[in-house]
This record gives structure tokens, C-alpha cells and sequence, in this order.
């Protein structure tokens, strides 16, 4: 707590609360959306589809600017951006133009990011790993809230226009804060203290490679999975509530309230898995569990829709999706390559914003015929990716010698 950038840290942690709102505002908004555009869940769809392409295009550039101007510009041109998303959306006459303010959305993301993750770990250079980890938390928070606060404008009647005006005030303010808060120098390495980290890290068993990896193999197996975690509990934030509201005939305030429970599955995961494989199990195992579990709590509910099972299934969901699946996937991933993780994680996370592109336009095309469609269709899309995954622990076992871990 002696650390002078505690202040700043809690005002990066700050953008992604909002940004846990940002990414579902309008999922929640689906409907009052629709009839101000002057469409349906299919259009919705389409706008929500500008948030990847903005992540997309941006996502190498902002990382290289950010290394040579520092990590303060960036973080707050990231919250100022979101600022003009949300109130663009508001401002939108169509279609068009609200996917516009969609592509600054995710914009607005890979900035953040740009500034925020290398911020973090030159705030706190023991505790990389924890610091990041906590950016998970902050959107689990801001996911759990933004349904509270939808479900209080249903309720009372109010001007749907809110909760967009509350993400927006509390940017404003957190922006005018990052101004004044201090960064580390960003030129200054922390190469040492990650190395002590690292001899620290060096006393667990740790497997050796035995043989090099086949990238067209388990390569392009982890290129998939970054594209079918990320589009499982993507799909899930987005569709869920309209799930529950038009199958499972939930309230349009309870059918809101799903993704509450999702973000509680979300944050519950973080914590859980996070002790899990920092004790007990390897990560790759987990990459093969939780899909497997995601595509069962689908198909049942497809088969079962009830509020009962929504409410449960935005809890597992929420645990076994979104709780840190593309994380481990990508630590997985950077063991079978060690010598090129910069590039790993590059080819990694163009997968997964192409996830969250495709993802909406292709379910935005599927609720023409079937809401209930389009949870059967990520329930295939997990087990495509525990089948992927049962792929990489075979390998797993044959390019490396594992020493003995409970």
C-alpha cells in the first residue's frame, strides 16, 4: 500500500468497470435501440459487430504509439473515446451512424489497453500477473452493475438514455483525475524486478520442451480457441438477457438481471482458477474443463429454458466462459512458444477481436428464425473448442517433460 501509484491504479481499474458496462450497454439496450433505429435484434447485432472491428484495427497500432508517447495519453484518449461512443449512440438517427460510434467504441478499448496493461505492470512490476487480473475483476464489477441499473429505468418508466449518461459521467471524471495522477516512466525497464519475479516463479515444477512445437498443429488449434472462447461468453453478454426474456418469458427487468449473475460467475472464476492453477492444476486442463461445461449448460438450456436455468446459467456461464478461459489459453500458449510471445499474443488477440466482430453479425443473422438458435449454436461453438483443446493436452504430453504437480 506504500506504492505511489495505488491512486492511479484505481482510476485504470476505474475505465474497465466502465468498460464491463460499455461491453454489454448495448446488449441491455437491445430493444429501446431497435426502435430508435428503426430496426431489429438483427441491426442491434450489426452495431454491436463495430465494436471488433474497432478493437481490430487499431489493436497493433495503439501498442507501438503507446510504447514511444507513454501510457497517460492513451489511457485518457481511451476513456475520452468512450465518452463519444456512448454519447454518440445516443445521438444516432440509424443505423449507420450508430455503427460508426460502435467502431470508435472499440477504438476507445484498444486504447485503453494500450495504456492500461503495460501501466499496470510498470506500477507494479512484483505483481504483474495479479495487476492484470484485476482489470477482469473491474469488468465483472461494471457487468454486475449496469443490469442494477437498467432494471431501476424499467421499473421506473425512465429514459432508457441513463444508463449511458452514468458511464459517461463517471469517465468524465476519472479522466480529469488520470490528468493529474502520476505514471511510471514508461522508457525506465523493469526488467529486473520481473526477473526476480520470474527466479522466484522458477522454483515451481515447470515443463520442459522436449521437441518444438507444430504450429500447424497445436498453433493453429490455440488460434481457433482464441476465436471460440472469446465468441462463447461474448455471445453469452450479448444474447442471454434476450434469451431469457423471449424463450424462458422473463420480465425484461429479470431477464436484465441474468447478466448480474454472470458477472458474480465471472469474478467467482478470477478467484477460484486463479488459485486453482497457481497450485493445483495446469492451466491446460482448464482450457479443456470449462468449455466442456459451457456447452453442457447450454444445450440444457436450449432444451430447458426456464428463469430458473437462466439465472443459473448466467452464474456457470459467467464462471466457465468468461472467468478467464482466453487468459490461460494464451498462458498455454505462450509455453509452447517462449521464444516469440510478443507475436503470440499479437496472432492470438486478432483471433479473438475477430470473434467479437463476426459474432454479432453472425447471431444477429440467426435470430431471424430462432433466439433459441442462437444459444444451440454456442453450445457447438464450445464444443468445438474442448474438442480443440483435447488436441493441445495430447500434445501437451508428447512435446513436453511435465515434472510431478499435484
Amino acid at each position: 500500500m506504500k506504492n505511489n501509484y495505488i491512486p492511479t491504479s484505481i482510476c485504470l481499474y476505474m475505465n474497465y468497470f466502465v468498460h464491463g458496462m460499455g461491453a454489454i450497454i448495448l446488449a441491455q439496450n437491445m430493444n429501446y435501440l431497435a426502435n430508435q433505429f428503426n430496426t431489429d435484434s438483427e441491426g442491434i447485432a450489426y452495431v454491436i459487430s463495430g465494436l471488433g472491428i474497432g478493437r481490430l484495427i487499431v489493436l497493433f497500432v495503439m501498442g507501438a504509439l503507446s510504447d514511444k508517447f507513454g501510457r497517460k495519453p492513451f489511457v485518457f484518449l481511451g476513456g475520452i473515446f468512450y465518452i463519444g461512443f456512448l454519447l454518440g449512440i445516443l445521438i444516432s438517427p440509424n443505423l449507420q451512424v450508430a455503427f460508426m460510434f460502435a467502431v470508435l467504441g472499440g477504438i476507445a478499448n484498444s486504447t485503453l489497453d494500450a495504456g492500461t496493461y503495460p501501466a499496470l505492470m510498470e506500477s507494479f512490476p512484483k505483481a504483474t500477473g495479479t495487476a492484470s487480473i484485476l482489470t477482469k475483476a473491474a469488468i465483472a464489477g461494471g457487468q454486475f452493475v449496469l443490469p442494477i441499473v437498467m432494471t431501476i429505468i424499467i421499473v421506473s418508466n425512465a429514459y432508457y438514455g441513463w444508463s449511458f449518461l452514468f458511464c459517461v459521467a463517471i469517465l468524465a471524471l476519472n479522466a480529469l483525475a488520470v490528468l493529474k495522477m502520476p505514471f511510471p516512466n514508461h522508457k525506465q525497464p523493469i526488467a529486473e524486478e520481473i526477473a526476480k519475479e520470474s527466479v522466484e516463479q522458477e522454483t515451481k515444477p515447470l515443463p520442459k520442451l522436449k521437441q518444438k512445437a507444430n504450429f500447424w498443429i497445436e498453433g493453429v488449434c490455440f488460434i481457433i480457441i482464441g476465436y471460440t472462447s472469446t465468441a462463447t461468453f461474448y455471445l453469452v453478454s450479448i444474447w442471454l438477457p434476450k434469451f431469457s426474456e423471449s424463450v424462458a418469458m422473463m420480465s425484461p427487468s429479470a431477464s436484465a438481471q441474468t447478466i448480474s449473475y454472470y458477472a458474480i460467475g465471472t469474478l467467482a472464476s478470477v478467484i477460484l482458477t486463479s488459485i486453482l492453477v497457481k497450485s493445483w492444476i495446469r492451466p491446460v486442463y482448464i482450457v479443456f474443463v470449462y468449455p466442456c461445461l459451457s456447452a453442457i449448460m447450454l444445450f440444457v438450456l436450449f432444451l430447458f429454458p426456464s428463469p430458473t436455468l437462466c439465472i443459473a446459467g448466467g452464474f456457470i456461464l459467467g464462471f466457465t466462459a468468461a472467468g478467464g478461459v482466453l487468459q490461460l489459453a494464451l498462458t498455454t500458449m505462450s509455453e509452447f512458444y517462449p521464444e516469440g510471445k510478443g507475436k503470440v499474443l499479437g496472432i492470438f488477440f486478432t483471433s479473438s477481436s475477430l470473434a467479437t466482430f463476426s459474432i454479432p453479425v453472425v447471431t444477429g443473422i440467426i435470430s431471424k428464425t430462432s433466439i433459441a438458435n442462437i444459444i444451440l449454436f454456442d453450445a457447438f461453438i464450445a464444443v468445438l473448442g474442448a474438442i480443440l483443446a483435447l488436441v493441445i493436452i495430447a500434445r501437451y504430453h508428447k512435446i513436453f517433460e511435465l515434472p510431478n504437480r499435484r
